[in-house]
């Protein structure tokens, strides 16, 4: 029993240090004028990404929102972009990244582009673990949806 709380902690420590790298990898784009773009291409992916993260917010509802990949009381969200994707926001957030990137395409910005989709993914598969110990629906679910992209992965 120790050992599986300890577990658990240590997802949960490690989904918040990933969780802070996604954001500085966004952040940092910024100064190097990668994360904005007035190509309407680019504009409209950006303002697409910024809908899916609303939509899987309010989908989500009032429940608290965690840095920690905490699972929520109240069972497992299957509806809205949920339905289609298990982490509709973490899919947005590198939808809005990398549409700055490849308009303003540097190593620099690559690096950013490339910790941010990492450090996306080390997060979600401690969040998908401490789900799943949660929520033994989840098994089924992630068996229907698609991780991060619709036919992809």
């Amino acid at each position: 029993m120790v050992r599986i709380r300890h577990l658990g902690t240590m997802l949960r420590t490690i989904s918040i240090c990933a969780y802070i790298a996604m954001g500085l990898s966004l952040v940092a784009l910024v100064p190097l004028h990668a994360l904005f773009s007035a190509n309407p291409v680019v504009i409209g992916f950006q303002v697409a990404a910024l809908q899916l993260l609303l939509w899987a917010r309010f989908t989500f509802g009032w429940r608290s929102y965690h840095v920690a990949a905490t699972p929520t009381e109240g069972g497992l969200v299957m509806s809205g972009p949920y339905r289609y994707i298990r982490h509709p926001i973490y899919a947005s957030m590198c939808v809005l990244g990398w549409a700055g990137i490849l308009a303003h395409l540097s190593w620099s910005a690559g690096i950013c582009g490339v910790a941010l989709v990492l450090t996306g993914l080390v997060r979600i598969f401690c969040e998908e673990k401490l789900v799943s110990r949660r929520y033994p629906e989840y098994a089924e679910y992630a068996t229907r949806t698609w991780r991060l992209v619709p036919y992809v992965f």
